[in-house]
Order: structure tokens, then C-alpha cells, then sequence
């Protein structure tokens, strides 16, 4: 980890008997996450207790927090955004089926209450050819516009302290990096990490055979570098900017997303499962909630 010293041990399993697991975030000493076929967000305490805290029949994924403390869940299949007020109950927050025709995927939330919601951009589940699709901002008032395009099926995102966007690109190997502006626009679009080279192909086969890495959900730690769920090789590795791997973690299974938490910050969590295609996991339970502990504490967005 930093300064060269290694993850603290081999992931544990945390919680088990989930469909998917995605998205997870540490808010108020919870570990919060998305269980997709479900419809579910879970809230998990430092026991191992758990709550249900929101049932999304549009199929939750990105989640993020309002300044005032509120639950944002992206709901996949309907384009929405969705705000959990303080009674528990559900109300939309943003519709973004003007602007995106694929299904949502991931979000992160600054400090100001500004959201950007990454979609598949095709139909991945359906075998259709990959897209490169584009990337959503949500005000804080619900308005919604298209914030960056040409991206590589958008994925995890960080803010990280200074007020930089990255975001993973699954399928064109990288992770992307944008300044935010006071008006919440992006700019100043560069690699942040490259994982060897980007498949041109739309063959969606082929690509997963080609990617290096295929970075998933992500978070950041204190020392600037982010960790990444890859996707595709059943792991995590830890990353500075310029794509240099710092680290390396063997899940033993695939790792879809990953989250530092804990009450030290510490903990790096792990939603893993045998697969992500869809029609292997929704009629199954084998996603599970792993956990290993590191040297460098959580920083920035989620």
C-alpha cells in the first residue's frame, strides 16, 4: 500500500446470500450498497447487522448523499434519480430519459449536491455491439445536462480532494480524469491511468478478452491513489495517477466495486461475485461482501 507496504491480510467475507452487490459507500459508520436483482439498498453496521433502507424496482445502483444528509439512488431501468426523505419514502429527484436512452449505472455526489450518473450506453446484457456513451449531471434543483461524451461505458467515480472528476472507463481500460468548475462544468479531460491498449472493437467479447484491466467501481485513499475493482481478472489494485500499480489484492472470485471505510477508514470493502451477467446472477445468491485491511485511509468522494 503506501509506501510500498502490502494489504494487511487476504479479503474475509463480511456478509453473504446477495444477487449482485454494487456501489457500495460509508456514510455515518454504515456501509451502504446496492443489491441490483434484489432491488434493494442495504445498510450494513459494524456487527453485521443489516437494514433494508430502500426497495427500487427500477433496480438500484449509484448512491450518493446529499449535503443535508438525504440518500440519492440511481434507478437503472426507468432513468431516474431518486431522493430517500427523511420519512424513508421515495420521491423522484431527477428524470434523465430525455438525455439517456441506456440504462443508468453509477453516481457520485459532490459536496455541493451536484450528482454525474455514468449508463452502459448499449445493451450489454442483450449482446448488443459497444457504444461509447455519455456522462449526466444532476443539480442539486433536479435539472439535468450532458456533462462529457465518448466515454468508454462510465462507471466508478471519485472526486478527489481539489475538486478533480476521475472515471473508470470499463472497456476502453482507463480511468478518466476532469476538473470541476464552480458551475459544475468539466474540463481539462485527460487519461489518468491507462491499462495497456483500448480495444477498438465493438465486439464486447472480444474487448473483455483484450482489456488489461477492467476498471469497475473505485475509490480513492489519502495518499492520491485509487483503488480499482477490475472487473474482469478477480481482483483489486491499488493505482497513481499515470497508471502505475501500487498494489494488488487477489479476491479469489470477481470484484465488481470497492469502497475504504470503517471507523478509521481503513477497511476496504469488496462486492464480489462468480460473474456480472446478468441472467447467471439474478436467479442465485452467491454475491457476498468481503473486507481486507489496508495502511492508507479513505479520501474524497464517496
Amino acid at each position: 500500500m503506501g509506501r510500498g507496504q502490502p494489504a494487511t491480510g487476504q479479503p474475509a467475507v463480511v456478509l453473504e446470500g446477495f444477487s449482485y452487490l454494487e456501489c457500495p459507500r460509508w456514510h455515518e459508520g454504515r456501509l451502504w450498497v446496492s443489491d441490483f436483482y434484489t432491488e434493494r439498498v442495504v445498510a450494513v453496521d459494524s456487527r453485521g447487522g443489516t437494514e433494508v433502507v430502500a426497495e427500487v424496482p427500477g433496480q438500484p445502483s449509484g448512491l450518493g448523499f446529499l449535503p443535508d444528509g438525504r440518500l440519492l439512488v440511481v434507478s437503472m431501468r426507468d432513468h431516474r434519480v431518486l431522493v430517500r426523505e427523511r420519512s424513508g419514502r421515495l420521491a423522484e429527484h431527477a428524470d434523465l430519459s430525455g438525455v439517456v436512452s441506456g440504462v443508468l449505472n453509477d453516481m457520485v455526489v459532490d459536496d455541493r449536491g451536484r450528482a454525474w450518473v455514468g449508463n452502459f450506453g448499449f445493451d450489454l446484457m442483450g449482446g448488443a455491439p459497444l457504444r461509447y456513451t455519455t456522462l449526466t449531471r444532476v443539480d442539486p434543483d433536479g435539472s439535468v445536462a450532458v456533462a462529457a461524451e465518448d466515454l468508454g461505458f462510465p462507471n466508478g467515480m471519485v472526486i478527489l480532494p481539489g475538486g478533480v472528476l476521475v472515471v473508470a472507463e470499463t472497456f476502453a481500460g482507463r480511468l478518466t480524469a476532469f476538473d470541476i468548475g464552480e458551475d459544475g462544468e468539466l474540463s481539462g479531460r485527460r487519461v489518468w491511468a491507462q491499462f495497456g491498449q483500448t480495444p477498438q472493437t465493438d465486439d464486447v467479447e472480444a474487448a473483455v478478452q483484450r482489456l488489461e484491466v477492467a476498471p469497475d467501481g473505485i475509490c480513492a485513499d489519502a495518499e492520491g491513489a485509487i483503488w480499482v475493482a477490475d472487473a474482469v481478472h478477480n481482483r483489486v489494485i491499488r493505482v497513481q495517477e499515470g497508471g502505475r500499480i501500487l498494489d494488488e489484492i487477489d479476491a479469489g472470485t470477481g470484484v465488481f466495486a470497492c469502497m475504504l471505510g470503517g471507523g478509521d477508514g481503513r477497511t476496504l470493502f469488496l462486492c464480489a461475485a462468480p460473474s456480472f451477467a446478468e441472467h447467471e446472477r439474478r436467479p442465485v445468491r452467491e454475491a457476498q461482501l468481503l473486507a481486507v485491511g489496508v495502511e492508507v485511509p479513505h479520501a474524497g468522494l464517496p
